[in-house]
């Protein structure tokens, strides 16, 4: 089991590394995919190693949120992708008005 988690904490050390760095809006939303994909990987390595179905039910509910946020996320950058042109996160202050 040592070894699932220590991939899952590396994953989700490069997810983190990702969001904090990255300037496009699609990359950091690759970034917290990758890290909603690392908590699932320890979820499902906890329920391998225990036999408790909780987690696994956890793991189906992050898949749900992660596929939710992909449709919101996309349609999000595709809207200011058309007004703006950039994806960049810091041309993002403008759109205030």
């Amino acid at each position: 089991m040592s070894d699932f988690l220590f991939v899952s904490a590396a994953l989700f050390a490069l997810g983190v590394y990702g969001v904090l760095t990255r300037r496009s809006a699609i990359l950091i939303f690759m970034s917290v995919e990758l890290m909603l994909g690392a908590a699932n990987l320890a979820l499902v390595a906890f329920a391998r190693a225990y036999g408790s179905l909780e987690a696994q039910t956890v793991g189906l509910l992050v898949i749900a949120l992660a596929a939710a946020e992909v449709a919101v996320g996309l349609g999000l950058v595709v809207a200011v992708f058309r007004m703006r042109s950039s994806t960049a996160v810091d041309d993002l202050s403008e759109l205030r008005g």
